[in-house]
């Protein structure tokens, strides 16, 4: 602590700022950045839900699910994360019929932290 007291002044605040840099660093996590369909959208029945994140998922414990209105989930297929992109996961749907949708997503970092979410769409 005495060596980080004798830095100058603009020293020390770029100690400070380097130290924030690593922390926030070390406890990332990832955030959607785009949805297809996306949030609050009108649209024909998608083939498909894809979400894309600011930071690689872990594809063992990342999920992403649709369910109807009645709470009921509609796919069938497994989501995958895209293993050319791991920033990007995706689930086949199969043809829906007019309903609004709720797409549930879990977000597992590549450093292990976990963010979760849901939205919704409609299709005509």
């Amino acid at each position: 602590m005495r060596a980080f007291n004798r830095l100058r002044p603009g020293s020390r605040a770029a100690a400070i700022a380097t130290a924030i840099l690593i922390a926030s660093a070390a406890s990332a996590h990832v955030f959607p950045q785009k949805q297809s369909p996306s949030a609050g959208a009108e649209v024909a029945a998608p083939a498909s839900v894809a979400i894309m994140f600011d930071g690689p998922l872990e594809p063992a414990f990342s999920s992403l699910n649709v369910s109807n209105s009645s709470g009921k989930q509609v796919n069938t297929a497994k989501a995958e994360v895209d293993s050319t992109d791991r920033k990007s996961i995706h689930v086949a749907l199969p043809p829906l019929p007019p309903d609004t949708y709720t797409v549930h997503w879990v977000a597992v970092a590549s450093d292990g932290h976990r963010t979760h979410g849901d939205y919704s769409f409609r299709v005509k």
